[in-house]
């Protein structure tokens, strides 16, 4: 159940009551107006503009344009008082035409805009209604400084609870998908260790105990193994309403035999396009291990995160970077490491650091801030 359409539901209901309840007063006191012709002026526009509303907030809530109309119809029918009304009954405290009908723009514009809102159309609704009370009964009335808080306790509460509704139903809904994308994941886990990975593990097995071209094979059918062991094994990441995606679930995919992937417990979460960049630098240097290194060559990827900074560091253990190799590299056109890897993380507003020496591998170490 959407809870934010069952608010705006109330809401027209409350609509409905608190026009039957002026319809009321009016048929009530109408003999005794200034115009008493005036009252049932106001109350046919109440009337119609209630069943206008009810039917326009039916789709799931105002858009600014129609609440600010609201305010508008809503806070000219309370003016109407001034005109209907003898000053003597206004002095005396007697609830002006629209009584509560008048608050119901106040709670539209606090389910739209929240607190701030819902405040400062408590604040358009209610000073008019003192000014009116000032003007024609000639003072300032407790009674009508109470209103004014009420409303301003309404927009307040009413905007928060909307607010808080928003959340709570965004929150189910990422819970929801969540739990469903957990239950097709265990699904597919059960499915592939039943036929894939046993096939792949019987590979791996036989290609070693064969070798020659067999254990390349069966090398390889352990990579894919240990890649899709390390997929199903995490669970499904959620994405946030910003559209932040966890980088451990997008390091993974790189796991293999020759791997080896160590990340935080925690989600290490970015926005969506910055954790999918840093995935792809990590790709170009994991692919630069295999090409410059040869296929026994191990590799290690650690993340870490500092809340301020998340840094991925891409260590192997391969013969290291010969003196000048990169000056030539480049010289050469090949710029893999600095465009596949530098250019990502520096579009990031990051930093890339390289440590190596002959024969003793080398380190890179991808740093990129996170956003505030």
């Amino acid at each position: 159940m959407n809870v934010e359409a069952a608010l705006w539901r109330a809401l027209a209901v409350f609509r409905i009551v608190a026009c039957l309840y002026a319809a009321v007063l009016i048929a009530s006191n109408h003999q005794s107006y200034l115009h008493p012709a005036g009252g049932w002026i106001v109350l046919a526009v109440m009337v119609a503009w209630t069943a206008f509303t009810v039917r326009a907030y039916a789709g799931g809530g105002a858009g600014p344009v129609l609440a600010g109309l609201d305010l508008v119809v809503s806070t000219g029918c309370l003016l109407a008082t001034g005109l209907v009304e003898t000053a003597q009954h206004l002095a005396d405290g007697r609830p002006n035409l629209t009584a509560s009908w008048v608050a119901i723009p106040v709670l539209v514009w606090a389910l739209l805009g929240g607190v701030r809102w819902g405040a400062a159309a408590a604040l358009l609704v209610g000073i008019p209604d003192m000014l009116l009370r000032w003007l024609y009964g000639g003072e300032f009335q407790q009674t009508t400084l109470n209103g004014l808080v009420l409303l301003l306790m309404g927009g307040v509460v009413v905007g928060y609870l909307g607010r808080l509704a928003r959340y709570s139903q965004e929150r189910l809904a990422r819970a929801v998908a969540l739990e469903t994308a957990t239950r097709e994941r265990e699904r597919l886990a059960r499915d592939l260790h039943d036929s894939v990975l046993q096939v792949l593990a019987l590979v791996r097995r036989r290609g070693t105990e064969l070798g020659g071209e067999a254990a390349e094979l069966g090398r390889l059918a352990g990579e894919q193994e240990v890649a899709l062991r390390a997929l199903i094994s995490r669970p499904a990441g959620e994405e946030e309403p910003g559209g932040e995606r966890d980088l451990r679930d997008l390091l993974d995919r790189y796991a293999s035999s020759s791997v080896q992937v160590s990340a935080p417990a925690t989600p290490v979460r970015l926005p969506g396009h910055a954790a999918a960049e840093l995935a792809a630098a990590v790709g170009a240097a994991l692919d630069n291990v295999s090409r410059h290194c040869g296929p026994d060559a191990r590799a290690w990827v650690l993340v870490e995160d500092d809340g301020e900074t998340v840094t991925v560091s891409v260590r192997d253990d391969g013969p290291g970077i010969p003196e000048g190799r990169m000056e030539a590299a480049a010289k050469g056109g090949r710029m893999g490491l600095a465009r596949s890897i530098k250019g990502r993380v520096r579009d990031l507003g990051g930093t890339v650091e390289i440590f190596s020496s002959p024969g003793a591998g080398t380190e890179l170490e991808l740093i990129v801030p996170r956003p505030r």
